[in-house]
């Protein structure tokens, strides 16, 4: 959370309901809360220690008070005192919470407005015991001296920071100006540095980058944006300089889950990549998509809807602001790590922060040769590790590794026996692949995209065979790879053997390669050449969304091919239209148009013979999406053409098919 001037919430009257004894025994309480708070411990312990301090002999007074009077009533100014103090209170327990739960480094960046705001907290207690009414309410000499006390202890209070601190944050300005300059910083500096901010391992630098993003999506002032987009860069160098080898191991001892295992709800998922949406937009239909997963559908030369199949009005998107929000929630309830897409205003696609964009090139250039140098597969993977980790962060990150030859490195590694290692390698060039630069070097450095295939066909786990299948996903994005990707048979197979046998997870990775690869006509030849309506047929049984889908996009560019192939399965669209989610309702629909505009009167018969299918029509007609309900009509003008003989069969045909529900042909569809 933001520490600044305006943390604390404003002044207003509490109003007390009961006994002044009431009033005072709930500010005793609140008292109590807050001298009982830990100083702040890395920054700034000296103003938060003298104010918890004062906190504290507040205690006292208050429990003399308790304890020594028989509290019936006090003067109208004594209760105003109290009021005013459990504000008070209220307000210095929430600006030591925010500081101890705020980014380290932005804190000791910001100390000196801090260090005002407990000096102003300090005043307003001073202030509120000079106008407490001590000779009115006739208290006792112990009290007294008391209230005395505090008055001067409140009189020593000044706004000054501790030397240690102000040395601190100019170490660390220094640092920032080296890495700046393109001077690596000392090690050991860095690593005195960070052990004073208590930022000793891994997992609490992880955390410190965490909270850093967060704050520059809440920080409307662009000077303070880019000084923590500078201490992102530095907290990442370091934590790969001083700690990144024990990276792999501690990650794993956290409590952090994967949105992979577990059960994303459909809102959040992306209907493209079906995975979370990070940056929910919304295009010119009102569907909403991950920012990644249209912008690389529309930059691919695509004018209409995914999701839909409607022309597009225009490319603009606009943030779906309330749906992240929700995203957002459920990913911190569920403890997964929430990624946005960017920390900063960028140019094609790169951040323009100069501080940060040295840090990385120096992040990178340490991992590749600590890479390189490894004697060991273990110690080889702990840094691949952090390289996939640097590469999923920003388009900088990726650049970068890039630039900086990454991809021939990573090659070396898509090979290993090490199965972890093998995983990191190739989910390193498939966040590499996000980047639409890095698409060219990853389709011309030599040895990558075969390499990727090999781990796509005989990876040693299937997060590896789903990562290459991802990975052929974002290449197929490029026109002209998508073509030549879709030539390759191995692609192909690959991915046709992972959506048939692979787990949930690497299904939907191929699916959605296959999806892309179908926009080909040339490639729809080969994928029905090796059964991609069997496996869509199959595929349906769990995952009916996708795998309708997939037969949609087949079906569309396929012909007659497609069509034929097609006509086993129409009995089982039927049923996902019916029991379908909108989504798979919506393809199912919209797939028998295209089967039976094509298909003909065979095709239509066989649908006109699934009893009740006119009433499941209508339903979908009724409570479908637009597409579908527009889909439904279509089909049901078609149904009632063929029974009106337009389609060269008599009306008594399908009053016979219509009739013959009780027959072994028949497919009843559940009530």
């Amino acid at each position: 959370m933001a520490v600044s001037p305006d943390t604390l919430p404003p002044k207003k009257k509490r109003e007390f309901i009961g006994t002044d004894e009431r009033l005072l025994r709930s500010l005793l309480v609140r008292s109590r809360e807050t001298c009982s708070l830990n100083p702040i411990p890395f920054v700034l312990y000296r103003n938060s220690n003298s104010i918890i301090r004062k906190t504290k002999l507040l205690t006292l007074l208050l429990e003399d008070l308790v304890v020594d009077r028989d509290v019936r009533s006090f003067p109208a100014s004594a209760v105003l005192c109290f009021e005013e103090l459990f504000i008070l209170l209220h307000n210095v327990k929430t600006l030591i919470e925010d500081c101890k739960s705020t980014s380290k480094l932005w804190l000791l960046i910001q100390q000196q407005t801090v260090a005002n705001k407990f000096y102003e907290l300090t005043l307003e207690l001073s202030t509120l015991i000079d106008i407490f009414p001590v000779k009115e309410m006739n208290l006792c000499l112990d009290v007294e001296e008391t209230v005395n006390l505090i008055r001067k202890q409140c009189s020593k209070t000044d706004a000054t920071v501790d030397e240690r601190d102000i040395n601190l944050k100019h170490d660390v300005l220094h640092k920032l100006d080296n890495i700046k300059r393109e001077i690596v910083p000392q090690q050991s500096k860095l690593k005195e540095i960070f052990t004073r901010l208590q930022l000793n391992d891994s997992i609490s630098c992880t955390d410190e980058i965490q909270i850093l993003e967060e704050e520059v999506r809440n920080q409307e002032d662009e000077k303070s944006k880019a000084d923590i987009v500078s201490l992102i860069g530095l907290v990442r160098y370091a934590k790969c300089v001083l700690y990144g080898e024990s990276s792999p191991r501690i990650v794993r001892r956290r409590k952090f889950s994967s949105s992979a295992d577990l059960t994303i709800p459909a809102d959040f998922r992306c209907p493209i990549s079906l995975d979370l949406m990070r940056d929910p937009v919304v295009v010119s239909t009102g569907q909403t998509y991950d920012r990644a997963s249209i912008t690389l559908w529309i930059e691919s030369g695509h004018t209409t809807c995914p999701k839909t199949g409607q022309t597009l009005a225009h490319t603009e998107t606009i943030p779906n602001l309330a749906l992240r929000n929700l995203i957002v929630m459920w990913c911190r309830e569920h403890r997964i790590p929430f990624e946005s897409t960017e920390v900063k205003e960028n140019v094609n696609g790169v951040t323009t922060n100069k501080t940060l964009i040295e840090a990385t090139k120096m992040t990178v250039s340490f991992l590749l040769q600590k890479a390189k140098a490894s004697q060991s597969l273990e110690m080889a993977n702990r840094f691949v590790s952090e390289l996939r980790a640097l590469a999923k962060t920003d388009s900088n990150s990726r650049a970068c590794i890039a630039e900086a030859d990454g991809l021939p490195l990573l090659v070396k590694f898509l090979g290993s026996e090490h199965p972890n290692l093998q995983v990191n390698a190739v989910t390193t060039i498939l966040n590499l692949s996000i980047l639409e630069a890095n698409k060219i070097k990853i389709m011309e450095t030599d040895g990558v995209l075969n390499g990727v295939i090999e781990v796509l066909r005989t990876g040693a786990t299937w997060e590896a065979k789903g990562n290459a299948a991802a990975t052929i996903f974002s290449l197929t994005g490029v026109h002209a790879y998508r073509k030549k990707l879709g030539r390759k048979t191995r692609v192909i197979k690959g991915l046709m053997e992972l959506a048939k046998n692979g787990p949930i997870g690497s299904k939907r990775d191929a699916l959605v390669a296959i999806l892309n690869l179908a926009g080909d006509r040339e490639t729809v030849g080969k994928l029905l050449e090796v059964g991609v309506v069997e496996m869509a047929s199959e595929v349906m049984d769990g995952l009916p969304e996708e795998g309708v889908t997939v037969l949609e996009a087949v079906v569309k560019k396929g012909g007659m091919a497609a069509i034929t192939a097609s006509f086993n399965v129409i009995r089982k669209l039927a049923m996902i239209l019916r029991d379908g989610t909108e989504r798979a309702q919506e393809s199912a629909a919209a797939t028998l148009v295209n089967i039976c505009r094509k298909g003909g009167l065979e095709i239509v018969s066989e649908l006109a013979a699934i009893p009740g299918i006119e009433r499941v029509i209508w339903e979908v007609m009724g409570m479908g999406t637009g597409r579908g309900r527009r889909k439904a009509a279509t089909l049901l003008r078609i149904l009632r053409r063929w029974a009106a003989g337009l389609y060269g069969s008599p009306t008594a045909a399908y009053a016979a098919a219509s009739a013959s529900s009780t027959t072994a042909t028949a497919v009843v569809l559940p009530g």
